[in-house]
């Protein structure tokens, strides 16, 4: 079926209304709707804001009221085809008699997908794969986790130019400038869990939350999660009523990740030290790394990342570099963005 120009001004719209939200939509992806009229003006749009608030669809239905009756609905992810915190999209789509409806990406949830088959098998006409690609970008990690059925995993980490997340004697604070740990509680806040282990705990006693640049906390924070056998010190900051704590009491990184899983986690930003990179790495499960590097030299000290069984030159891991962002200040540090070799196609 062909697209009309308004329908690709809408779909542009729709991205744009997706990407609107300030704070992550997870365990749900970022979802934008326009309604058209016949003559291709608009009658109402919507997006979504988070589990538990309305869908899209919904948020534009509810604003178009009975405007919404032979409309065309131009939505940046297919109608989901589910009911749980909230209706099926699919279905409040037919009630409000809708003539047809235009999609970017499929639904790769199999839980929700098959919205477009049943608006099709209720006389709706359907166009898929829209600008499906921008639309995907929008929600690539969720995308990812729902594809592989287990969180997406960004490994985060703070750097000399030597390697080095520590001096000799421990210390490690701070390595980084301040614009580098302003931005990273952005990247903490594009997560819906922040995952360390016990021993982090134990040596470092990180709060793990999102905080501004005045050191005031967010008011939607992710969920704290420690890993590992031992039990939790009772004062540690981790355990504080600033935000929700699981303790996961397992070694395995991928047991570790289907406790998340089963908890509607989608995006996991592993901020442990060396040794829970190492397993994470070795494992395969890390989609992701954001590494900050200062301009510093320690000589010697806590490395990056543990052993990971690499002996010769031929065997290094490469990852893909996909971003590089000098971070201004009074001293500059640079923010790289990789894909691990083992993820590269994602």
């Amino acid at each position: 079926m062909t697209i009309t120009a308004a329908e690709q001004a809408a779909m542009s719209r729709a991205l744009t209304l997706a990407a609107t939200p300030d704070l992550s939509t997870l365990p749900n992806p970022r979802v934008g709707c326009v309604l058209l009229a016949d003559d291709g003006t608009t009658v109402a749009e919507g997006f979504h804001r988070g589990a538990g608030t309305p869908h899209a669809e919904v948020d534009a239905l509810s604003r178009a009221g009975g405007r919404a009756r032979g409309a065309t609905a131009v939505v940046t992810l297919e109608p989901c085809n589910h009911t749980g915190r909230t209706g099926a999209c699919s279905a409040a789509l037919i009630e409000a008699g809708v003539r047809r409806v235009v999609h970017a990406q499929s639904d790769p949830n199999p839980i929700a997908a098959g919205g477009a088959a049943s608006l099709t098998a209720a006389g709706i006409e359907v166009v898929g794969g829209v600008r499906a690609e921008e639309a995907r970008a929008l929600n690539r990690r969720w995308s990812i986790a729902v594809e592989r059925q287990r969180p997406f995993v960004t490994w985060k980490l703070a750097t000399t130019l030597d390697g080095r997340s520590a001096a000799a004697d421990g210390t490690s604070r701070w390595i980084t400038s301040p614009e580098a740990r302003h931005d990273t509680h952005r990247l903490r806040a594009e997560a819906d869990t922040m995952l360390v282990g016990t021993r982090t705990v134990e040596v470092d006693d990180p709060e793990l939350t999102v905080r501004d640049e005045g050191g005031e906390h967010a008011v939607v924070q992710p969920l704290r999660a420690v890993m590992g056998l031992r039990d939790l010190p009772p004062e540690a900051r981790v355990l504080n009523h600033c935000a929700e704590t699981v303790h996961l009491r397992t070694r395995d990184p991928r047991e570790a990740l289907d406790q998340l899983w089963a908890l509607e986690r989608c995006h996991v930003l592993l901020e442990g030290g060396p040794t829970l990179a190492a397993a994470f790495l070795s494992a395969g499960l890390v989609d992701e790394i954001v590494a900050y590097v200062a301009p510093v030299l320690l000589g010697a000290g806590s490395p990056s990342v543990a052993d990971l069984g690499i002996h010769t030159i031929t065997d290094a891991e490469r990852p893909h570099v996909t971003d590089i962002t000098v971070i201004p200040g009074d001293v500059p540090n640079v923010r790289l963005t990789l894909t691990p070799q083992q993820n590269k196609e994602i």
